[in-house]
């Protein structure tokens, strides 16, 4: 039996969520699996990953292989360096002590760099809705400029109409 590390979709209509799970490579994609290593969540942004890095890290010593997108999930959430280093550790290259340290290292870097990535994504996205109320104050502000501009030609028009009626009037009276 080979195993595969694979995501499994739930989630309603166009509202996606999968579990990262291991599963026989000839069940189907939502079907039976062995075991469910976390949850995969593209719809926020960044996209929300919790995995069980332990037991990721088991079973891809143990032979499963990882699906494209699970690989890159794993690659993300530093597993495969993980592995990367315990190869190493059981080659006698280094230590296991001096490969958590590295990892510890690489962790704290990405997880600097993930924070970063959110705030600019938090800063955009708070200067694209500003630009927008900007754009629709303007736009209002504008409208109503033009009434109070039409409000007055036509107060001035209104004006003019009843100052010539009344001069009318009264060269009409004069005559008579």
């Amino acid at each position: 039996m080979s195993a595969k590390i694979r995501l499994q979709r739930h989630g309603s209509k166009k509202r996606p969520l999968y579990y990262i799970v291991v599963a026989n490579s000839t069940s189907p994609r939502d079907g039976k699996f062995i075991e469910k290593l976390g949850t995969y969540n593209p719809l926020t942004n960044p996209a929300s990953i919790h995995l069980n890095r332990e037991r990721s890290l088991y079973w891809l010593q143990n032979g499963a292989q990882p699906t494209n997108t699970c690989r890159r999930i794993l690659s993300f959430k530093g597993v495969l360096y993980l592995k990367h280093l315990m190869r190493g550790v059981t080659l006698g290259l280094f230590d296991q002590q001096t490969a958590l340290d590295k990892f510890e290292k690489w962790n704290g870097e990405h997880e600097e760099l993930v924070i970063k990535r959110q705030e600019t994504h938090r800063a955009h996205k708070a200067e694209k809705r500003h630009a927008a109320m900007a754009e629709s104050v303007r736009k209002v502000e504008e409208k109503q400029a033009a009434k109070a501009a039409a409000k007055a030609a036509e107060e001035t028009t209104s004006e003019e109409t009843s100052e010539a009626n009344t001069e009318e009037s009264a060269s009409t009276e004069t005559a008579e």
